[in-house]
């Protein structure tokens, strides 16, 4: 309930963000007709059009989104005829008769019928795009990881029905003042033909493009601030059980593990089911892994912290693989490009995984562990029972110290002795000594953080930028031709840049080359000078290198311990997509 009340009071906040602008002509030209038999049910159509488009965009794919845009071209032409009715409904009757009663139909709601407006509010809610703040990226990320079900539709139903109830204080409250202002101005119908035009403008603006442009520009920070405070309020700013996090503990946290027993008998193993596809083994059911102590490891090629992981998983799968071990490595993609069998099989070969690896592209074995976290490791008794259970990288003789109790009481013969204590290489070397005092930074809009610029950020189209003139440690800016999307930024033009100031050892960037897989040189400056020593095991030491593939790159390895720097990285090829910086 608690959660269903914070979903609805997202919705009610809508109606203060920029991003409920392009619809209200669409709300509010129907603000001379009666509010139950022609708001109420477009309120109504509205709200049902978005719980249902947000469902899809959550759980769906490219089809669920290519059914969309088609519903959202239709509605397009239908409210452009909604407008012409307004304007002009003499000269739009002689032109196109059987459309024009359409649109007279859906403007009047003639007879008091609640069909004509419930359809034009359903097309509202097609074109209807809120701002994602707070609470409304809680609810899509639930959607998103708890997969479709009436909970999804409940929660983004409630968000639905809050703005509706915001939009009906709104039309209610200028049904009472346009009557005010006919009589005054009396000028009713030159009030009925600018809702027109106003209707035709959305609607130009909207098939354009021309409202996000316009939006990018708009401060959007009030919202968001106030869900911010509202979630803090009411306990639910922290992040969801299921949230997908990144784990990279802190020194206070260095040291607390929690520890799990379980009267559960193979439940957790049995989700292994779920998997999409496996690499380096057939399928494991149950009855294969029966007597077997086994070590669930969830990661994702592109997280340093789990590549980090990699080389005492493999180490440990070759120790104890006689004594009765299994590891299984449960691959559940942050990117959209991780979720390519192609690119994981790619992956797991270039990162000389040599245990089996199931595709959880669903979230299914996520859900199933109650997992929250890259990387996770979970510790399962010969009986099916977890014993242990590990969130974050470090702590390896602890872990291996569990494997050996769990497999000291199924073993028939000695364990070996002591832990081991393999070395990794390149992206798969340990950390520095000390926390690197940077951390994991997004560049696409959603999750985004630290970027500055002279130029005000514009969301999904190119834009160029001049880049800020000075950065504080953690902020970032960027120069020459980019599009920021979602979860990247892309590269239109070449020698573009991306300029970050960070304080650690290591400096790693998620990067992928163009759409069609050619590959982008680029070059890189520390403290605008070639690296030398300083770099990374992705570039060479005058700072060259190629992006070849969609995976992470190590480009800053500082031999002599973390400091703050300068990074640069500047792309001779245009068509760049980088998604996150990460430090060690």
């Amino acid at each position: 309930m608690l959660t269903l009340l914070i979903a609805y009071l997202g919705g009610v906040l809508t109606i203060l963000s920029p991003c409920v602008l392009p619809v209200l002509p669409f709300v509010f030209a129907g603000t001379d007709r009666p509010f139950r038999s022609h708001g109420l049910p477009l309120l109504a159509g509205m709200g049902i059009a978005f719980c249902a488009a947000a469902t899809l965009a959550a759980v769906g794919g490219s089809s669920a989104i290519a059914v969309h845009q088609t519903g959202r071209s239709a509605a397009l032409i239908l409210m452009a005829l909604f407008g012409i009715a307004l304007m002009l409904p003499a000269v739009a009757e002689r032109l196109a008769r059987p459309l024009v009663a359409l649109g007279q139909r859906l403007s009047h709601g003639q007879r008091g019928g609640i069909a004509a407006p419930f359809v034009l509010g359903v097309s509202t809610g097609l074109l209807w795009a809120p701002c994602a703040g707070p609470i409304l990226g809680l609810v899509l990320t639930a959607a998103a990881l708890n997969g479709a079900g009436p909970g999804t539709t409940l929660l983004l139903a409630a968000y639905a029905a809050g703005a509706c109830t915001s939009l009906a204080a709104a039309l209610l409250l200028g049904g009472r003042v346009l009557p005010v202002l006919k009589r005054f101005l009396r000028a009713g119908e030159w009030a009925r033909r600018g809702a027109g035009a106003a209707v035709l403008a959305s609607v130009g603006a909207l098939a354009l493009g021309v409202d996000a442009q316009l939006l990018s520009r708009l401060p959007v920070d009030v919202t968001p601030g106030i869900e911010q405070s509202l979630l803090e309020k009411l306990g639910a700013g922290k992040p969801h059980p299921q949230a997908v996090q990144t784990y990279a503990p802190t020194a206070a946290e260095a040291g607390f593990r929690r520890v799990v027993a379980t009267t559960q008998d193979r439940g957790p193993l049995s989700a292994l089911s779920g998997a999409t596809e496996w690499i380096n083994s057939p399928p494991l059911m149950p009855q294969d892994l029966r007597g077997k102590v086994v070590l669930v490891n969830f990661w994702t090629y592109s997280c340093i912290n789990c590549l980090r992981t990699l080389p005492y998983l493999n180490a440990w799968a070759e120790k104890y693989k006689d004594a009765g071990l299994v590891v299984v490595g449960v691959h559940t993609p942050e990117f959209a490009f991780e979720k390519l069998p192609a690119n994981v099989r790619r992956a797991t070969a270039n990162l000389r995984v040599g245990y089996p690896v199931v595709l959880d592209n669903d979230f299914a074995i996520w859900r199933a562990f109650g997992n929250r976290a890259w990387p996770a490791f979970y510790f399962v008794d010969a009986q099916g029972r977890v014993r242990h259970q590990q969130f974050g990288e470090d702590q390896y003789a602890q872990s291996e110290r569990v494997l050996q109790q769990l497999l000291t009481e199924v073993a028939r013969e000695p364990l070996a002795p002591g832990v081991v204590s393999p070395t990794g290489e390149g992206v798969q070397a340990a950390p520095g000594p000390r926390p690197a005092l940077s951390g994991e930074t997004y560049l696409g809009h959603e999750r985004g953080s630290g970027f500055v610029s002279r130029d005000r950020a514009v969301l999904g189209r190119v834009q160029a930028y001049r880049g800020a003139g000075s950065l504080r440690v953690d902020q970032w800016t960027l120069h020459g031709d980019w599009t920021i999307e979602p979860d990247r930024i892309v590269l239109a033009r070449a020698q573009g840049r991306i300029a970050y100031r960070f304080h650690a050892r290591d400096l790693h960037l998620v990067l992928g080359p163009e759409a069609d897989g050619k590959p982008v040189r680029f070059r890189v400056l520390v403290d605008g000078k070639p690296p030398l020593n300083d770099h990374g095991s992705d570039v060479d030491a005058q700072g060259n290198g190629i992006v070849d593939a969609h995976r992470l790159y190590q480009l800053v390895r500082q031999p002599g311990g973390g400091k703050e720097s300068l990074f640069e990285i500047e792309f001779l090829d245009a068509g760049a997509q980088a998604y996150a910086f990460t430090f060690g």
